[in-house]
């Protein structure tokens, strides 16, 4: 907390100090409570839906000095920042807009730029892992998962294995719908399906030395957490199957040798290692030095690494890694070449084979609309308000060039950003709804969309979506998949950097991506099913 935050809070109660303060507190309370949103706070703080208590009372005591969020809608820090007067009368910010009437509160481009703010932000990662694994997980008995296998479509002959980060099957992202795809391809084909995951999120691979349960996904029910060492002596039991598979979609959270352990149980050496991100190459799957900056995975003993907070873990994430690939028979996969060439170049990892499938495919289906009288240059941003995705770089383009005629600015993702100047659109691609970003995108007739992501993507489906719904994607030249797409397709522009993303703006030069002037076609977006594309499908 600022020392001027703290001088506010410490004035405003002492000028409050005749009033009793049970009194002050139920004001504050009576004005807040028909706005907040008691859902959203403990979805978004789950240490505060851990401890238990009023969320209510939470917010207005710490939650705010913390710059804690009361609803989706508001920004503590922007409404701090706007209105400065709030901060140093040491009104709550929250109670402050509700009995302002409202107004709109609009964040300052930060004078060292978003990467200083990241930096200043930035939790150890020990505390990460702390803060993950806290509390305890229940084992359910080996009987009980015994018994969710035992439901087999056909004896566990055709069962496929997969591990990944999470619960593909409750959480949203790309990754959990990739994994969903290959779900559903796999009950089309009559084939069993047991997904495994850490059963609470560690941010890094494990080892020996950490034990932790795994969460059970069979079939697309979870079953339960569980020992690795009870599922692998259940599946052991079964006995081998002639036609099973695997396929490892990330290691965090995971152990090598437990891995190992179950696979063989169930009689697989041979299976696929996906390359969804670089986690096989340092414990920053991103590969962003401390959050904020492309490093393309220099040497371990580099001072690039040295000076990452990443850097010390780098260690524990290639040791595991290279256990696995030892013990088994690994085909890299990647959905980029982009993505396989900084792969080899940076890990010592040795695959038995490689592959390059992308996870979508475009196929033209007629041109797009475009409109008959000129408007302003529409201007989007998919998806989630990360600083990794590019979003800080957009939300000073929208705060800045607002209120200038040549262009609009909207957010079409899950949940809206307060701070910036754009018209939100809710939008969420789901299982059900694999094409609602290309449809959303399409339908608004939105020229460009900012896909200005700050690390090397592996594959971005937003690039996808927005071509496949007619619209030019700029991006920068560290964006990984983005840039290579846009190079090779043509959808788009790559610019040299931020500064020169701003000057496009400034000079209006980005307008030239208009659709009146590309005259731009729709298309089909067809995804994959992962894994079970690559070869034929196997028989018993």
């Amino acid at each position: 907390m600022s020392r001027r935050l703290i001088a506010a809070v410490a004035g405003r109660l002492q000028r409050k100090s005749a009033e009793p303060e049970a009194m002050r507190v139920r004001t504050d309370r009576e004005i807040a409570a028909a706005a907040f949103d008691a859902g959203f706070y403990l979805k978004m703080n789950p240490d505060v839906a851990e401890g238990g208590g009023d969320p209510l009372e939470h917010f207005l005591a710490f939650g705010w000095l913390e710059g804690r969020d009361p609803t989706p809608e508001f920004s503590v820090r922007t409404y701090r920042a706007a209105f400065p007067e709030a901060e140093t009368s040491g009104f709550n910010p929250f109670v402050h807009y509700l009995i302002s009437g409202r107004p709109k509160a609009w964040a300052p481009e930060p004078v060292l730029g978003f990467r200083y703010e990241v930096i200043e932000r930035l939790v150890p990662l020990e505390a990460r892992v702390a803060a993950a694994t806290r509390g305890e997980v229940a084992a359910g008995p080996r009987a009980q998962l015994a018994a969710a296998l035992a439901s087999s479509r056909d004896g566990l002959a055709r069962l496929h294995i997969t591990f990944s980060h999470d619960d593909f099957s409750a959480n949203v992202g790309g990754l959990q719908l990739a994994i969903q795809r290959e779900a559903a391809r796999l009950a089309e084909l009559g084939r069993d399906h047991l997904h495994l995951h850490p059963a609470r999120p560690w941010p890094v691979v494990r080892t020996a030395a950490d034990p932790d349960l795994l969460g059970v996904v069979w079939n697309g029910v979870a079953v339960g957490s569980f020992a690795a060492a009870d599922i692998a002596a259940v599946l052991a039991r079964i006995g081998v199957g002639k036609a099973r598979s695997f396929a490892i979609h990330s290691l965090l959270g995971h152990a090598a040798d437990e891995t190992v352990a179950i696979l063989e149980a169930a009689g697989l050496r041979a299976g696929v290692f996906w390359l969804h991100d670089f986690a096989s190459v340092c414990a920053g799957f991103h590969l962003l030095r401390n959050d904020v900056q492309d490093c393309a995975a220099p040497p371990p003993d580099s001072a690039a690494c040295g000076i990452c907070l990443y850097g010390p873990w780098r260690a524990r994430h290639a040791s595991e890694h290279a256990r696995l690939f030892d013990r088994l028979d690994l085909t890299v996969v990647s959905p980029s070449q982009v993505t396989l060439d900084l792969w080899r170049a940076a890990s010592e990892l040795r695959a038995v084979a490689t592959a390059i499938l992308p996870h979508a495919t475009l196929t033209p289906c007629g041109p797009a609309p475009v409109a008959a009288e000129p408007r302003a240059l529409r201007v989007a941003f998919a998806g989630l308000p990360a600083p990794h995705k590019g979003w800080p770089l957009f939300q000073a383009l929208a705060n800045r060039f607002a209120e200038d005629p040549r262009y609009e600015f909207l957010h079409l993702g899950v949940r809206p950003e307060p701070a910036a100047r754009a018209a939100f659109q809710a939008v969420s691609v789901s299982a059900a709804t694999p094409l609602a970003m290309r449809d959303a995108l399409a339908a608004a007739e939105v020229d460009v969309v900012l896909v200005w992501a700050i690390c090397r993507e592996t594959f971005s489906f937003v690039a996808y979506e927005a071509a496949a719904a007619g619209c030019a994607v700029v991006t920068g030249p560290d964006s990984g998949n983005v840039a290579a797409f846009v190079e090779a397709t043509g959808h788009g522009q790559v610019l040299a950097d931020e500064a020169a993303l701003r000057a496009a703006f400034e000079t209006g030069e980005v307008r030239r991506l208009a659709r009146a002037n590309r005259q731009p076609m729709l298309y089909d977006l067809a995804f994959s099913a992962l894994t079970l594309d690559l070869a034929e499908e196997p028989t018993a």
